[in-house]
Parts: structure tokens; C-alpha cells; sequence
């Protein structure tokens, strides 16, 4: 273990809350407990923000994987501040196999990579074809972060539907992402339910989820509800 590695683990466990920790045990079910220290988000984004600046930085992002759940989520957190888009890939890169649950997942895009879509779909196209269920999972999810709004074209849907697999973090995803899509694109996304273009466990997720979002109306929800198959 190097220098800033130790220094970071010393600093989160100085930031440790056990009954977060026993909380946050029950959203990663699975997850050893033994490599949960129990750290708030925005603690850990604040930390985050002060080792990013430091130049060593780079021996802690090297020595993967790490032991901690919250070293990971530190890890994303340090990327997410990278600046330069092509570091900002390379770092994705390397971490994306390291990543083994839904929350480490699901927690960050990194400030290049909005300000370089175009760039970031030839990646997003190589994750989706991954067999690793986290890599496969962000890149969905970096679909419906960040490309449901003012960058949104129609085949970016066909690309979330393309994903043919049983795993269950990765049908959620894609659920969430249609989900998201029938409030964020309507006409493009509800074509997908009605002509049955995704799987039975995906088409009716999608329904529930919409269902349960308040940025859907009443009768929109009362509709799709006719819709589950």
C-alpha cells in the first residue's frame, strides 16, 4: 500500500458513522460488511475534491482493485473532477472493471464527459458490448444521464434496448432508462412498449417505474397501465 493510500483510508475511517454504515449495509445486499466503513456522500465528495488536487493522486488511482467500498466511490468521485476528457476515458477505463455493486455504479459522471458527447458514444457503444454487469449498467446509465435532454436522437433508445441480458442490476438499469425516457421523450420511448420492443420483465418494470415517478401525469400513467404484459 502506498503513502496517499494509507492516508486515505486513515482520513474515511476518521469520517466513519456506524449506524450509516448499518444502514447502507441493507442498499448493497451481498456486499462483505467488512469492506463498508460506513462514510456520507458528502463527506466523501469532499474529500474527493481535496485529493484530487494532490499530484500523487495518481499512485491511489493505480493500485486497484481497492479494499473499501468507500475507496471506490472515492475513486469515481476523484474521476469525475478530471478536467481533460481524454484522462478523464483512460481513468473510466481502467476503474470500470473494478466495480462490483449498483451504488458504486450509479454515483458519477465525470465533468468531461458532458461537455464531450459526441466524443463519449463511441465508448458508451464498446461498454454496452462489455460482459462485465457495471460496465454494461454505466454505460446505460450514462445514456440516461446525459443524453434524454438536449442531446437526445431516437436511435439513443434503440441503443439501451440492443442489451440482451439476464443480469438483474443491468435489466434495472435498463428499466430505470425507459422509465426516464416515457417522461424525458414520450413519442420516442412509449413506441418501444406498444410495438413490445423490450423483454417481459423490462417492458413491465419500465411500466411500474413510470408509474411511480411524479414527473409523469395521471393520465399518462393510467395509460401505460394498460400497457403491461
Amino acid at each position: 500500500m502506498n503513502g496517499i493510500t494509507k492516508e486515505i483510508e486513515s482520513r474515511l475511517f476518521e469520517l466513519a458513522d456506524p449506524k450509516y454504515k448499518e444502514f447502507h449495509k441493507s442498499l448493497v445486499p451481498g456486499y462483505p460488511s467488512e469492506a463498508i466503513i460506513g462514510v456520507r456522500t458528502p463527506p466523501l465528495r469532499k474529500l474527493a475534491s481535496e485529493f484530487a488536487k494532490r499530484p500523487e493522486i495518481s499512485d491511489f488511482l493505480a493500485e486497484l482493485p481497492h479494499k473499501y467500498y468507500e475507496e471506490n466511490n472515492l475513486h469515481a468521485f476523484i474521476i469525475s473532477c478530471t478536467k481533460d476528457f481524454g484522462q478523464s476515458i483512460a481513468e473510466v477505463e481502467a476503474f470500470l472493471p473494478c466495480i462490483d455493486n449498483w451504488a458504486t455504479c450509479d454515483c458519477w459522471v465525470p465533468k468531461a464527459f458532458a461537455k464531450n458527447t459526441d466524443a463519449l458514444l463511441s465508448y458508451i457503444r464498446k461498454w454496452l458490448a462489455s460482459e462485465h454487469t457495471y460496465t454494461v449498467r454505466y454505460a446505460i446509465g450514462l445514456l440516461m444521464k446525459l443524453y434524454l435532454d438536449e442531446n437526445f436522437k431516437p436511435e439513443y433508445c434503440e441503443l439501451a434496448a440492443s442489451v440482451t441480458s439476464e443480469e438483474y442490476y443491468i435489466k434495472m438499469m435498463t428499466a430505470w432508462y425507459f422509465a426516464t425516457a416515457l417522461a424525458k421523450q414520450y413519442d420516442t420511448a412509449v413506441t418501444y412498449l406498444t410495438e413490445h420492443r423490450l423483454s417481459r420483465w423490462v417492458h413491465n418494470k419500465t411500466i411500474q417505474k413510470a408509474v411511480e415517478s411524479f414527473r409523469i401525469s395521471d393520465k399518462t400513467k393510467a395509460y401505460l397501465k394498460t400497457l403491461r404484459i
